[in-house]
């Protein structure tokens, strides 16, 4: 019989032990800022630190140079903890991430420390480049994901929720080309490729008047022209596309196109247009997955509250993508007070600050005494498993880690 009471207890002991070595690392990486699939500085030092516990690490992992992978245990239900350690550009670890990655790297240890007794696998997956570069998209099609029976993270943020209002997205790039022409001596010879830009602009904006309230369309132009007397023959703007599911996300997309196509052809310009991949796929979760992160957060002293609405904290994650393949979780752990926003200079503080040490070690206990429950109590895995199968069959959850190209791409 397995004494899961006492497991949980060495995992705790286990992640009190490596407590200095971890916030050390968080420190290390927040301030040392690192873009996506830039991360070589973070790659390095929590490969490192797994190496130095006796876990061996797979560096560069599926092809990715600031992707790692180590595994401990055989046989059992095989769980993913991820880590992320990318940043913001410009304002850094606002997100967070080096509490995400040493939380993660806290977790696989702990796990690794009972995962013989418990009859399990653990498997700690470095995924860079979620600030837009979808790693763990690629990661999950290179392989990474093949075997893993569930996945788990935790992100932080203003409160201790159980989800993360992680819904689809996708990125547009479009560029308008029109004619040149001086603008006062010969106006009428031009066509505007900044008003094409301007007046799809313009049309996004009334179209969000008729879309769905937890529905986002946001853009900035890019170029938009060179001198004011001349006019301009070539424009630019990047959009971004959110929608709560993949299957809204491809009729919003539809939409966008039509409202940006109709400004070129207003002004007499021609239009190109590029859907850039990966997009993120909504956050499909896995219900007596939460259950069990709930349980074990109390363990900390923490009380995990359910979001009234996705208005508490939306975003989008590759995370959601992982969610598709397999039974996942994202909860959010609190680093900060509720009116400190992710994503800000103000949160940049908090991530490095005594709540967000907190969070690496409470967020690494919660984890793995989670992963100790999927491996000890065979009713808990079947659940997740179960919950899976019920949102596949309802269409929530799509199989791939792949947003389609949808209608009208």
């Amino acid at each position: 019989m397995v004494d899961l009471a006492a497991a949980k207890d060495r995992i705790d002991a286990v992640v009190a032990e490596h407590a200095d070595v971890l916030l050390d690392a968080s420190h290390r990486i927040h301030e040392h800022p690192e873009l996506g699939f830039e991360e070589h500085h973070a790659h390095d030092l929590l490969s490192d630190l797994l190496e130095q516990v006796g876990l061996p690490v797979t560096r560069s992992a599926y092809g990715v140079s600031t992707a790692f992978e180590a595994v401990a245990g055989s046989g059992g239900p095989r769980i993913a903890v991820l880590c992320e350690y990318d940043a913001l550009p410009g304002i850094g670890h606002a997100c967070g991430h080096n509490v995400i990655g040493t939380a993660g790297i806290g977790a696989g240890i702990a796990a690794a420390a009972v995962a013989e007794e418990l009859g399990g696998t653990v498997v700690i997956l470095g995924t860079p480049g979620e600030e837009g570069g979808g790693g763990k998209v690629v990661l999950a099609e290179r392989g990474a994901f093949e075997g893993v029976d569930a996945a788990l993270m935790v992100h932080p943020a203003g409160l201790d929720l159980s989800r993360f209002g992680a819904i689809a997205i996708q990125q547009l790039e479009v560029t308008y080309h029109g004619r040149a022409a001086h603008a006062a001596a010969a106006p009428q010879a031009g066509r505007n490729a900044l008003d094409a830009a301007v007046l799809g602009y313009v049309n996004v904006a009334a179209l969000r008047q008729h879309i769905r309230p937890d529905e986002r369309i946001h853009g900035i132009f890019t170029e938009a022209g060179e001198a004011p007397n001349v006019v301009p023959a070539r424009a630019a703007a990047t959009w971004y596309v959110r929608s709560p599911t993949v299957r809204g996300l491809h009729t919003l997309k539809a939409r966008v196109l039509a409202c940006l196509r109709a400004g070129a052809e207003a002004a007499g310009c021609t239009m190109e247009h590029a859907w850039l991949d990966p997009a993120y796929a909504d956050m499909v979760d896995n219900e007596p997955m939460i259950d069990l992160y709930r349980e074990n957060i109390e363990r900390t002293g923490r009380t995990l509250i359910d979001p009234a609405s996705l208005e508490a904290v939306v975003g989008s994650t590759d995370m959601g993508n992982i969610s598709h393949i397999v039974p996942s979780i994202h909860p959010m752990i609190a680093v900060s007070p509720p009116t400190v926003a992710i994503h800000t200079q103000d949160f940049v503080r908090f991530a490095r600050g005594e709540e967000g040490d907190r969070a690496v070690l409470d967020g690494a206990r919660a984890m793995a005494a989670t992963v100790a429950d999927l491996w000890a109590r065979p009713e808990a895995m079947a659940a997740a498993t179960e919950a899976f199968a019920q949102a596949r069959a309802e269409g929530r959850a799509t199989g791939s880690a792949t947003i389609g190209a949808g209608p009208e791409a």
